[in-house]
């Protein structure tokens, strides 16, 4: 991944003055906003990555679709584009989030299931990953019907496999071995 130690610099700067000026949460939710859209939209990743697009080009699209946006963002949009390393943008984005998540005791937890998470799954699994972790946890649905049913938990490095077809499978392994 190209620019990934410069966008975890420009992530840690960034973090730094917003928690400075108390403006750690507008940021923050600007950064979401940023990586998404970029994440999202193929047409502006291209235009970010292109070379033969002029930076002040860039620089104008983004300031234009991110108006409305805290000045600390907009200021970092500025410094990237006259360090030339606006094509890390989205990627500061969301290195900005995982940093403001780690300052504040957050982790992102994914949770795979064969269908969207009921209320009470949701409340089940939140309390599995906060016994995994100790922390306050955010969580992400991920659809994945092959699961078949229950769930797969992952959190940072560690994954609670609850799924039926992970269940199904270590009985077929005992079968197979026995």
């Amino acid at each position: 991944m190209a620019g990934a130690r410069a966008a975890i610099r420009y992530a840690k700067a960034v973090l730094s003055l917003a928690s400075d000026q108390k403006a750690a949460d507008a940021v923050n939710k600007d950064m979401k906003l940023i990586a998404d859209t970029i994440a999202d939209s193929k047409e502006l990743s291209s235009m970010l990555q292109s070379p033969v697009v002029p930076s002040s080009n860039k620089k104008a699209v983004l300031l234009d679709v991110f108006k409305k946006s805290n000045k600390i963002t907009l200021s970092l949009i500025d410094i990237l584009d006259t360090n030339n390393r606006i094509d890390i943008l989205g990627n500061v984005a969301s290195k900005y989030n995982a940093l403001y998540d780690e300052s504040k005791g957050i982790q992102l937890a994914t949770v795979t299931t064969a269908v969207a998470l009921t209320p009470a799954l949701k409340k089940e699994v939140l309390a599995k990953a906060k016994e995994l972790t100790g922390k306050n946890v955010e969580v992400e649905n991920i659809i994945d019907e092959s699961i078949l049913g229950g769930f797969i938990l992952r959190v940072g490095d560690v994954q609670y496999n609850a799924s039926v077809a992970n269940q199904l499978n270590n009985l077929k392994r005992e079968f197979t071995l026995n």
